[in-house]
């Protein structure tokens, strides 16, 4: 049985009646009489107590507000064991909305990066197929999400890319303090229906990737090889630690190689290593050329 506990108020007309869990997601209803009531059959049935006046369902608990021909000491018990014996058996205290019928349950889990900065929250669905990156709250037209996680004010980055969310923070807080604030936000945005990035808006930036793409014919052979070997090699590696790499430019004259990073992977310590000892060596050995040099264009 679903153990009710009464709290009083500071309102003598109303009682609380408390649940052990939550019995509704992020709502609150009030309902004045029985005909308000149709989307709660436990208010309708309520309401045929004569002292009823007001049902109110929010969080954990239905507060109820009598009519004063009767003292709550009177009947306080009674609605309790009427409510917990109608849950019990059954009975439906909200009927769910269309939108929480459209619900989608998803699980959110966080996974380190190798920017202590820089943590990677992966989401049980695909999110978008254009990488994007936000440095600023003014940056967030195409991304709802990217927006609110700007509120909190420990966020610095944002980069999203296929099923995951890569948040860069400040140092104010240490990710043990904030891991479960994030993870449960952005669960609860994605599941009741928020836009996590509007594709229309991110067009601007696919027509960038395309324009480069079509560059791509009119690039030297070497520069061509390098993208391909970027591609092929290094951008798995760089997604699966939450970030994103892309080429800028190849100088022949002095066999420099300058690419873009992003995500996790913009500002980690690492990353200088990670371009020095496994990006550059790689290009060496691939285009058997020791002269190559590898280096951050937003270093």
């Amino acid at each position: 049985m679903s153990k009710i506990t009464i709290k009083e108020t500071q309102n003598p007309s109303i009682l609380k009646f408390e649940f052990e869990n939550f019995i509704t997601q992020n709502e609150s209803f009030e309902f004045k009489n029985i005909d308000e009531a149709k989307s709660s059959p436990l208010a309708q049935q309520l309401f045929y107590l004569p002292f009823v006046k007001t049902v109110y369902i929010s969080g954990n608990f239905i507060a109820i507000e009598r009519f004063s021909i009767v003292e709550w000491d009177d009947v306080k018990d009674a609605v309790a064991e009427q409510i917990e014996s109608f849950v019990t058996n059954g009975g439906i205290i909200i009927t769910p909305s269309d939108n929480q019928k459209k619900k989608q349950p998803i699980t959110v889990y966080g996974e380190t990066t190798p920017n202590p900065a820089a943590l990677k929250f992966v989401v049980s669905r695909m999110l978008t197929k254009n990488a994007i990156e936000f440095k600023n709250i003014d940056e967030t037209a195409a991304s709802p999400l990217a927006k609110e996680l700007f509120k909190f004010p420990y966020v610095k980055e944002i980069f999203i890319d296929e099923n995951y969310i890569s948040v860069t923070k400040y140092e104010i807080n240490d990710w043990q303090e904030i891991t479960l604030e994030l993870r449960t936000f952005i669960k609860q945005f994605i599941e009741n229906g928020g836009t996590v990035l509007d594709e229309s808006l991110v067009i601007a930036n696919v027509e960038k990737e395309n324009a480069k793409n079509q560059d791509f014919d009119n690039l030297d052979v070497t520069s061509q090889q390098i993208i391909n070997i970027l591609e092929e090699y290094v951008k798995p590696a760089v997604q699966a630690d939450g970030g994103n790499i892309a080429f800028e430019s190849y100088e022949e004259a002095t066999k420099t190689v300058k690419v873009t990073l992003q995500g996790a992977c913009s500002g980690c310590p690492s990353s200088t290593f990670t371009l020095k000892s496994g990006i550059e060596n790689m290009l060496k050995s691939m285009l058997n050329d020791e002269s190559i040099k590898v280096e951050a264009a937003n270093a």
